[in-house]
């Protein structure tokens, strides 16, 4: 009798704990290639590295980045349209893995390619624009008027990329107090004091650091302690590494993510640290499609511990999933997701032979089911 009363419990159990390692991924693509047709969400079992699809949102053009709100309920997509250009809200059933189209709002930018939100804002990155565009959230989660605009001005040194101004990332400090914008044409990292209930002035100025002339700043993150602050150059292929302070960053580092004698085209792209705190990796395109790993050592120093090709072309982004086991790496080129098994203890990458059939895959988030 007490065996059979216990089994039930004892498979329940065991149900739960399965089911805490699922998660959903919302992938981001271009349309345009005509090899992807919108926004796609997958099952993800942490345990297995499995994934099974459950739904694509069709009809919304080039959500090539997306981000999702803290409460797990809506998707904010940027539309990388040029002149027509535009970010979209979007419900999410997080248990089905399902979005709805809510509404869009233009950027007043061209060619958004990064987007965050919290509980009151969104703000997109416009690359072409070389400014940020400001949305307030309504109570249903769509998308309010546009608030502000933040335009840039200047340019840098390489003449055929760096002509312009041109905002690459928008992301918010740990302490929230501040938005970070990587300007890849004018070589510099901007801070904003960022105040969430404000209106037209939800952004000003606070400071900017000025990066190596010809680097290209793309993307930055930070540590797990929010002391450092890590950011890749997309033209050199190199990181900065900076301590962080109440709004100010001071560089300790420079280091490079391709090996000694690199003499071939670079396109360093994303950048992530492992949900542990203990590494921290780095995608290269141009002609070497690989990923770069480092042990965070102390004081935020970075120590390379290994280089291996993503298998595949065009790494744009990739994702660490929330339990640390594995990395997803995203191919715009090639369309696919390449599925890695992470040593925790080393940080070295491991293929796992699962992939994830996608037209252009730029962006990758997991979210948890409920």
């Amino acid at each position: 009798m007490r065996k059979s009363f216990l089994l039930p419990i004892i498979l329940l159990a065991m149900q739960s704990c399965a089911q805490k390692n699922d998660y959903n991924l919302i992938i981001g693509t271009y349309t345009n290639t005509g090899k992807s047709e919108g926004i796609y969400t997958y099952d993800f079992d942490t345990n297995t590295g499995e994934s099974k699809q459950l739904s694509v949102t069709k009809g919304v053009e080039n959500p090539s980045y997306l981000t999702l709100s803290a409460d797990n309920k809506f998707v904010y997509a940027v539309n990388e349209t040029g002149k027509t250009s535009a970010v979209s809200a979007f419900s999410f059933d997080a248990a089905k893995g399902d979005l709805k189209f809510l509404n869009k709002q233009a950027t007043n930018g061209d060619d958004p390619c990064y987007i965050v939100a919290d509980e009151k804002n969104v703000i997109s990155a416009n690359y072409s624009g070389g400014n940020a565009s400001v949305f307030g959230i309504e109570s249903n989660g769509s998308l309010g008027a546009l608030k502000q605009i933040v335009q840039h001005s200047g340019k840098s040194v390489n003449k055929d990329r760096q002509n312009s101004p041109h905002v690459h990332m928008v992301f918010f400090t740990p302490d929230h107090k501040y938005l970070i914008i990587n300007d890849l044409g004018t070589d510099k990292v901007y801070l904003y004091n960022y105040n969430i209930n404000g209106t037209n002035d939800v952004l000003t100025p606070h400071d900017s650091v000025a990066i190596t002339p010809g680097a290209g700043p793309r993307h930055i993150t930070f540590s797990k302690d929010g002391k450092y602050a890590y950011l890749i150059h997309e033209m050199d292929a190199g990181i900065t590494v900076f301590s962080y302070t109440n709004g100010s960053l001071e560089k300790i580092q420079e280091t490079k993510i391709t090996e000694d004698g690199f003499s071939g085209e670079n396109g360093a792209a994303d950048i992530h640290i492992s949900p542990d705190g203990k590494f921290l990796y780095a995608t290269n395109r141009g002609s070497e499609n690989n990923i770069t790993f480092f042990a965070i050592e102390k004081g935020g120093l970075l120590s390379k511990r290994g280089q291996i090709s993503t298998l595949g072309k065009g790494p744009r982004n990739f994702s660490i999933d929330p339990t640390g086991k594995y990395l997803l790496v995203a191919h715009q080129y090639t369309n696919d997701v390449v599925v890695f098994e992470r040593n925790t203890q080393t940080g070295e990458l491991k293929d796992t032979g699962k992939r994830i059939a996608v037209g252009a895959p730029v962006c990758l988030v997991f979210a948890p089911k409920k």
